[in-house]
């Protein structure tokens, strides 16, 4: 009978799940939730933004900007600002590069909260306001490509 090699590590926990679409929030922008594609094929994270305005506060740079939360209801605006944490150059998926701002915040997803990085840029012609690339949730979830909403699905009046 031959003897199989246990491994000293210790075992760590089945990673929790995500499908390829979540709703998500992001707290100190004051989102409250925000359809996002979780694209394992994308290394950073972007959030739709538009009419950014740069200014300093306590000689750090920051950004003031908009946001709709919601794909096609325009009408619904956040306003948000925070600090500058750099300056990214992103290819984005036709190919083109260009320089974004990129701030760092809190997302919460599934009872959990965490700090992320987010490119901010104008995803009106995307499909999602949100894209959660794999920097944002690697080591936390596991995705499952073919399924969506393991959060669930807020009822329509909640979606800001």
């Amino acid at each position: 009978m031959r003897k199989t090699l246990q491994s000293k590590k210790k075992q760590k926990s089945d990673p929790t799940v995500i499908g390829w679409r979540e709703w998500i929030s992001l707290p100190d922008l004051g989102i409250g939730l925000i359809k996002a594609k979780v694209d394992t094929g994308a290394r950073s994270s972007s959030l739709h933004a538009y009419d950014l305005h740069r200014f300093e506060r306590d000689q750090e740079e920051w950004i003031r900007f908009k946001v709709h939360p919601v794909q096609r209801r325009t009408h619904e605006v956040v306003e948000a600002e925070a600090r500058i944490f750099e300056y990214r150059s992103v290819r984005s998926s036709s190919g083109k590069a260009t320089m974004r701002p990129v701030i760092l915040t809190n997302i919460e997803l599934l009872g959990f909260n965490w700090p992320v990085e987010l490119t901010l840029a104008n995803r009106d012609e995307m499909g999602f306001r949100m894209l959660l690339g794999r920097e944002a949730f690697r080591q936390r979830f596991f995705v499952d490509a073919g399924k969506s909403y393991y959060g669930g699905k807020p009822p329509r009046e909640k979606r800001t």
